[in-house]
């Protein structure tokens, strides 16, 4: 029997490797501390973290921190229809977990901020534009992928859509007219009951 302990609220990106434990079908516990409280910085968290940053994670013993890591090391050592079969499938989990987490994510997070999580009077509307207007090229090389195949790996879903989605997340509302491949893929992806799961814990109604 596994042990997995995932660190972090639900409210964070720890939401993604609960989508991961879930998908897994695996037990696990969850210690819902808050990125803001002071005990990020103490040894017991410092021992696993050094960062002092949520999410985290021990595996039946050995540490982890980086959501997206933390994914990729559950789908290896857990194996199933989520992970790479070799290493050609594990080069393209690691691109396209990286291209995600370097091409998509500060842009996307930072037009969130200044849309809809920052006080009003703190928001900059001129960054969010920029950011929102930057990551269109990538979102479109990803949907001009996902025009040609059902999935970013293999013939299946695995956890490198799940990464990428995960990424993505702040899509979900947008309308994606002019990125139906994207759109078709995200929606499907956030549909599976491991990740409505997750979005559950993180407080969204759906």
């Amino acid at each position: 029997m596994p042990n997995i302990k995932l660190i972090g609220v639900a409210a964070s990106r720890t939401f993604r490797n609960i989508w991961m434990v879930e998908e897994l079908g695996a037990a696990y516990t969850h210690d819902p501390i808050h990125y803001t409280d002071p005990a990020l910085k103490t040894p017991a968290y410092l021992a696993i973290n050094p960062n002092a940053k949520v999410p985290m994670a021990v595996i039946d013993g050995t540490a982890i921190f980086e959501s997206l890591a933390i994914n990729i090391y559950l789908a290896e050592k857990f194996g199933g229809a989520l992970a790479p079969s070799g290493a050609e499938e594990r080069g393209l989990v690691a691109q396209w977990s990286l291209w995600a987490a370097t091409a998509v994510e500060d842009d996307l997070g930072k037009w969130a901020y200044n849309t809809m999580f920052l006080p009003e009077a703190e928001r900059d509307p001129k960054l969010a534009a920029e950011c929102l207007a930057r990551v269109q090229t990538p979102l479109a090389v990803l949907d001009s992928v996902l025009a040609k195949q059902a999935f970013l790996v293999g013939d299946r879903f695995t956890v490198a859509d799940l990464n990428v989605a995960c990424v993505c997340y702040r899509l979900l509302p947008m309308e994606l007219a002019d990125k139906p491949n994207l759109k078709r893929w995200l929606h499907a992806a956030w549909a599976r009951p491991a990740a409505i799961t997750a979005r559950r814990a993180r407080g969204d109604k759906v």
